[in-house]
């Protein structure tokens, strides 16, 4: 093989060399002779060997685990979040050329606006309001990262550890609480049911059969059991007699008290 065909083969070589392929998901940043040139993919491209020079990028959305950090609430308490952020790169030539390591950065700023977030609220307002906060850590976190061609899509906590004096006082809290609760909702009860009671004596001092029937249902009640109870049914009559006779013998006593002191 002479030379002419050994540099033939290589010159084939290196052309064949320039030919690309990107995934859907990849796009390739293209620099020629040390400047940025375009963006390519997905498919098939060529680049001029020797001349220009890539950089994949994934542009799917990305997952990262916020580890465990240990901050202080505006309250003073000491607790431990983690958190998870779900990012994706929406502009390759911007996360290549403005920021050395994107993914480095993304995740050292989320830490941090982590901290700042969690100390600009209290124990009650990190644990009763997590979807705000959420919302707020994704602005935040999302404006400073679109400069560099990142969108932030979601930010969640994960998980709140608070100290185990304190979880035993919020439990000690809880449970006054709903004892309070049942308190009130037990007088409550009793409030509607002397109302209640009260307005049905009323009726049944209106009419006496109604007490007659009443009378008559109550000894049902107490006749579906079993039982050897023995009662004495006394018609309305006779107390309504003896309640009058009662009241003509106080009358009575009282005008023979005046004639006496006269």
């Amino acid at each position: 093989m002479t030379t002419i065909q050994i540099i033939g083969i290589i010159f084939v070589i290196l052309l064949l060399s320039g030919f690309r392929i990107a995934q859907e998901y990849q796009r390739g940043i293209v620099f020629r002779l040390g400047r940025f040139y375009k963006v390519k993919g997905p498919g098939l491209y060529y680049n001029i060997p020797l001349i220009d020079w890539q950089q994949r990028v994934d542009i799917r959305t990305k997952t990262v685990d916020l580890e465990q950090q240990e901050t202080i609430t505006k309250d003073s308490v000491t607790i431990k979040v983690n958190a998870v952020l779900w990012f994706k790169i929406t502009n390759p030539e911007d996360a290549i050329i403005k920021v050395a390591d994107f993914n480095k950065a993304v995740y050292q700023f989320s830490v941090t606006a982590l901290r700042n977030i969690i100390g600009q609220h209290s124990l009650d307002e990190v644990l009763r309001e997590r979807e705000k906060i959420n919302g707020t850590l994704q602005r935040i976190v999302d404006s400073a990262t679109e400069p560099w061609g990142i969108k932030i899509e979601m930010v969640e906590m994960k998980d709140v550890e608070i100290p185990e004096g304190m979880q035993r006082a919020m439990a000690r809290e809880a449970e006054a609480i709903r004892e309070k609760r049942a308190r009130i909702v037990k007088a409550e009860a009793e409030l509607d049911a002397s109302i209640k009671l009260t307005q049905g004596a009323t009726k049944m001092a209106e009419s006496p059969i109604a007490l007659e029937l009443r009378r008559m249902q109550m000894l049902s009640e107490i006749g579906i059991d079993n039982n050897t109870t023995t009662i004495v049914l006394i018609p309305s009559d006779f107390t309504n007699a003896a309640k009058n006779f009662t009241e003509v013998i106080s009358k009575k006593k009282s005008e023979d008290k005046k004639r006496k002191g006269k």
